[in-house]
């Protein structure tokens, strides 16, 4: 997911998870929580721009439409695919050729039963339509359905990541015919997902039901409702005061006091996604790889780590962090000013100024900006700090009027996800024009290459490359940070950033 991404998992799909957040606080008077008081009732930070899976990219609408959804394929806590509406699959020998046998017996919300053609059908829509996660489809010649429970894809190249491409988020949902023939899946969704859509109240909440007939298990709520709170210490304080039960919007300055806080449960978890900078190559100076390194020895991670995050992001010079199993140690780059100024003097780099483009609807690389212009600053280079909004970052960036900006990716599974859009030489997100024989050869192996540790070794050359060649100065992992009331169980913190409350129970007696 944006995927928290999925969101999500294009820069662009990634950074226009964006939505206008909500600014209304209230406590949620009128919101109908069905029968029984027994709802959970969870913070996000923004509501929703709508809720068709297969054409939002915000992480909010993702929050909701995990619980609403099922995907062929999902991942476990630790993000391998595992079963979902698909029980089981199996591959041809010449890897071509994909056969899921879906599972029996499970209906959408509405009552109308799943079957393979309404997986064609969800795939078909995203691939005739070109919406907002075809690339995920890049490889597939076709999709067709064998009989009601079997479901063939068939690749042009042996496609590794084919179950993460079609299970990774909620993006690549499984919808109804119906739901969308009727134009009704953008404001009232069904799904085949452990909770049924139920209502929305614009500016406050949704609401969702349990579905009692759900594949994996009926849940243990009676239902969820998300109330939309834009301000972090106002979904804190309401957790405090038992107005709600869970929220993923904490001050990040209050962890270090939380974490003794016994009166709720605090999350603290690494994540997939990263943050970083991006020199234009396009601009001198920085088309020399020399200048290029200057800056990443030029700042300094830990400030930059201390003042984003309050700490709780973790350091990092690649994109994929310690823990994922695709992690590469690397540690080139420590905050070395002399070498800086060394390799400057060698590219003949006299004073110079770097327009550096951020956006305040991410106001981590506002603060950021700032420390690294107090880094740079001594080695010559004055730092232009470009605040603009989302959209003109957007159209910036893509028309290359930049020297330098940050940003985050976010809901990376599988190490295409991290490194081939961006690195690539004809990369859709390659803004920075970063070019690179060896890593195009690379990137292009791992996208076929089947044997695990062989695709391993892809990655970890292609990534010491990318970094080598500085195509992006990386600068952190964040983590995902939630919080719940201590009377709520059977919920965990996942690092892809998906909420899932299937499994959620909440003791009766302690409900808000």
């Amino acid at each position: 997911m944006v995927a928290m991404k999925r969101l999500v998992a294009v820069a662009t799909a990634v950074v226009s998870a964006i939505v206008i957040a909500a600014t209304g606080c209230s406590t949620g008077q009128g919101v109908d929580l069905g029968e029984s008081s027994n709802h959970l009732v969870a913070a996000i930070a923004g509501e929703p721009d709508q809720l068709d899976p297969h054409k939002t990219s915000a992480y909010f609408s993702f929050e909701v439409l995990e619980n609403v959804f099922d995907t062929l394929v999902e991942p476990d806590a630790n993000l391998e695919m595992r079963p979902a509406l698909a029980e089981s699959w199996n591959v041809s020998p010449d890897q071509l050729s994909w056969t899921f046998h879906l599972r029996p017996g499970v209906t959408f919300h509405d009552g109308s039963p799943f079957t393979a053609d309404d997986v064609v059908f969800s795939y078909r829509r995203i691939i005739d339509e070109q919406l907002a996660n075809v690339d995920k489809f890049s490889a597939v010649t076709d999709v067709h359905a064998v009989d009601p429970l079997t479901v063939v894809i068939r690749v042009k190249a042996p496609t590794p990541n084919l179950l993460t491409n079609i299970g990774g988020f909620k993006g690549m949902a499984i919808v109804a015919r119906r739901n969308v023939e009727s134009g009704q899946i953008a404001t009232h969704p069904v799904g085949t997902g452990p909770f049924a859509f139920q209502s929305q109240k614009s500016g406050d909440s949704i609401t969702l039901t349990a579905n009692p007939s759900y594949w994996g298990g009926a849940p243990k709520v009676p239902g969820v409702t998300f109330r939309f709170i834009s301000e972090p210490s106002t979904a804190l304080s309401a957790l405090q005061a038992g107005e709600i039960d869970w929220t993923d919007s904490i001050p990040t300055q209050r962890v270090a006091q939380l974490r003794d806080d016994d009166s709720l449960h605090l999350a603290v978890t690494a994540s997939n996604d990263y943050w970083y900078l991006a020199l234009n190559q396009a601009h001198q100076p920085w088309d020399d790889v020399r200048a290029r390194r200057a800056v990443a020895y030029g700042i300094d991670r830990a400030a930059i780590v201390a003042a984003t995050s309050y700490g709780t992001a973790v350091a990092n010079q690649l994109a994929i962090p310690e823990g994922n199993p695709w992690y590469t140690e690397y540690e080139r780059y420590r905050y070395d000013p002399d070498t800086a100024n060394r390799l400057l003097d060698e590219a003949g780099v006299g004073d110079v100024d770097l327009d550096m483009l951020v956006t305040s609807e991410y106001p981590e690389t506002v603060t950021a900006a700032q420390v690294i212009a107090d880094n740079l600053a001594p080695l010559g280079i004055t730092v232009k700090i470009r605040t603009v909004d989302f959209a003109t970052w957007l159209d910036e960036q893509n028309s290359g009027n930049f020297d330098m900006l940050m940003m985050g990716w976010l809901g990376n599974i599988d190490p295409d996800d991290f490194y081939y859009a961006q690195h690539h030489t004809n990369g859709t997100s390659n803004a920075q024009k970063f070019s690179n024989a060896e890593v195009d050869r690379l990137l292009d192996a791992g996208r076929v290459e089947t044997n695990r540790e062989a695709r391993e070794d892809i990655y970890r050359r292609a990534a010491t490359i990318i970094a080598d060649q500085v195509s992006y100065i990386f600068l952190y992992n964040p983590s995902v940070i939630q919080a719940w009331v201590t009377n709520l169980s059977g919920y965990q913190a996942r690092r892809d950033g998906a909420v899932r409350f299937r499994t959620a129970s909440l003791t009766q007696d302690e409900t808000s």
